[in-house]
């Protein structure tokens, strides 16, 4: 009888890390890729070694209070992909992630604002 109670904790220990593998694996998926493709990476200026053309610049701001502070480097690298993925960028470059605070009707808060450039090579 005891030996039957291991083996069912041992299957459902087994089922749970599956589980939880797939989620987590389901999420990274979600994380880098947008509609099917992956989004552009961010490049520094010495990791670009072909010819480019500039398509434009990305700047994305997000209000937020105090009590829900992101990741801001995350977040402000996420939404400059997101945002050359919609251009047709091949690259990020010179990204900024910088927070100013804010105040709304006596509330504090915080603008989150990322900036950079989207290029495709030639």
């Amino acid at each position: 009888m005891h030996r039957d109670s291991l083996t069912i904790a041992a299957i459902r220990t087994a089922v749970l890390l599956f589980v939880i593998t797939i989620f987590l694996s389901s999420c990274a998926t979600i994380y880098f890729e947008r509609d099917g493709k992956e989004l552009p990476p961010i490049l520094a200026q010495d990791e670009i070694i072909r010819p480019y053309v500039t398509l434009g610049r990305i700047q994305t701001t997000a209000d937020m209070s105090f009590a829900t502070v992101p990741n801001l480097q995350e977040w402000g690298f996420r939404t400059l992909r997101e945002e050359a993925s919609k251009m047709g960028a091949d690259a990020v470059m010179l990204p900024e992630v910088t927070s100013y605070p804010t105040t709304y009707l006596f509330f504090p808060g915080n603008e989150y604002r990322a900036t950079g450039m989207a290029i495709k090579f030639k």
